[in-house]
């Protein structure tokens, strides 16, 4: 595996994109990127991608072979069991799976957010609001010392969050400060998460400008 050509089939903003590059490149790997307009999908893309969706990985072997593996979590650990470098997730089958839990959660944590991000009216704002708190309550009581879920190790349920908490840090601190009030364990997490090398190299420079934009064009209430 080591000889093959990794291309990451991307979107600027796609947090699931996010999953993928920063486990990339914690095992090291070297990958081209190649971003995909998601609003004029072109042909080519939709003849690699079963469900017209980033991320996509393509591999392309010694022998001239190619492969295509979608959807971001096969993505992760197919890289996860395929590739050299710091394991990222425990070797006890019962952690594993554990944490393989917590990476499901960390999906249902992601919807809440974003149906949050992008609600346009005061209703759908606060509910989606309360929701993630309440996922990020739930957080708090596994969370240990840290800085990462798992402890001092980084691992697959911090690419997982990472792109979610990133957000947050790009709003207006009146709006993210009084979600993340009160929950040590997680902000602790979060500024580590946000501090990591693979994921501030997961987005390109300017990811705020780009996702800022994409709120405008919603026309979400967070715009202003």
């Amino acid at each position: 595996m080591t000889d093959a050509q990794l291309t990451l089939i991307s979107h600027p903003l796609c947090p699931f994109v996010q999953r993928a590059a920063i486990v990339l490149m914690e095992k090291n790997v070297p990958f081209e990127r190649i971003n995909v307009d998601l609003s004029a999908k072109p042909d080519w893309f939709l003849a690699l991608s079963p469900l017209g969706k980033v991320p996509l990985l393509k591999i392309s072997q010694t022998d001239n072979s190619e492969a295509i593996i979608f959807e971001s979590m096969v993505i992760c650990e197919y890289l996860e069991e395929s590739q050299s470098g710091a394991d990222l997730y425990p070797i006890d089958a019962l952690a594993k799976a554990q944490q393989r839990g917590w990476v499901e959660f960390g999906s249902s944590t992601l919807t809440e957010a974003w149906q949050f991000l992008n609600a346009k009216d005061s209703f759908i704002a606060d509910s989606k609001q309360t929701a993630f708190r309440n996922k990020l309550k739930q957080l708090e009581a596994v969370l240990t010392e840290g800085p990462y879920f798992n402890g001092t190790s980084f691992g697959m349920v911090d690419a997982v969050f990472a792109p979610i908490f990133r957000y947050f840090d790009l709003l207006n601190p009146t709006v993210s400060q009084p979600i993340f009030e009160n929950l040590p364990r997680v902000t602790a997490w979060r500024v580590a998460l946000a501090s990591r090398e693979s994921v501030i190299a997961a987005v390109s420079v300017d990811y705020a400008e780009q996702f800022q934009q994409h709120l405008v064009k919603q026309q979400a209430l967070l715009a202003g």
